[in-house]
């Protein structure tokens, strides 16, 4: 069995793959308005990464179920101004191209999901994915990537995680697996380096760029 396993990479998608996090933040912001609540965007942003089930919580100190449910009509206003940051499509290419697994990984659900696939533009280099709506728990839990490795028949001693997040780190470190930090999510190189990050890159097209010299190099060949 363990012969079959694969190494692999396991994406987060909002804030790595995608410029998405700010949008996130507007539209919680809304969402929480709509449900006569309020928290300042600077908070609302430092939670960007956790899924809604922990967010509101830990932002408010109680939970908010129309603010929960307000947040996908109030998304759904943005996802005209979502783009793919630049290297993300051929980064993916180029570790499906060197027989190393890619799984997505995320906290959003599949509805919100699709259409950053349809950005990206890299289905076939994609050999799996998870989102929200196959867990039980989001991040920081472990649950996400402990999935992303079943569904992707990944090894976790030849595996590890890119993600722009502290809870990215946070959870990929509870799944036994190490982390790689992107800047692009709006946590700086020190933060994500504190919270545990194998190496820290501005983004995505460095990481594609530097694929020789950092933790991908380990998993090639």
């Amino acid at each position: 069995m363990t012969d079959q396993l694969r190494p692999g990479v396991l994406f987060d998608v909002d804030g790595t793959l995608a410029d998405t996090n700010y949008l996130h933040t507007i539209a919680w912001s809304r969402a929480l308005r709509d449900a006569g609540e309020w928290a300042p965007m600077n908070a609302i942003h430092r939670l960007i990464g956790m899924g809604g089930d922990q967010l509101v919580p830990e932002l408010l100190g109680h939970s908010s179920p129309n603010a929960t449910e307000a947040r996908p009509g109030r998304y759904k206003e943005l996802m005209g101004d979502v783009r793919i940051y630049p290297g993300a499509h051929d980064l993916l290419w180029r570790i499906h191209d060197e027989g190393v697994a890619v799984v997505l990984a995320t906290s959003a659900p599949q509805g919100e999901l699709a259409p950053l696939l349809e950005l990206l533009a890299a289905d076939a280099a994609i050999d799996a994915t998870t989102t929200a709506d196959d867990v039980g728990s989001s991040k920081p839990s472990p649950e996400v990537f402990l999935s992303a490795m079943r569904v992707g028949n990944i090894d976790p001693e030849r595996a590890f995680a890119v993600g722009d997040s502290i809870w990215d780190i946070q959870s990929a470190r509870a799944a036994g697996i190490g982390c790689v930090g992107v800047e692009t999510g709006g946590f700086s190189q020190h933060e994500l380096g504190e919270a545990g990050a194998l190496r820290v890159y501005r983004d995505v097209q460095e990481m594609l760029d530097q694929i020789l010299t950092g933790p991908l190099r380990s998993l090639i060949g």
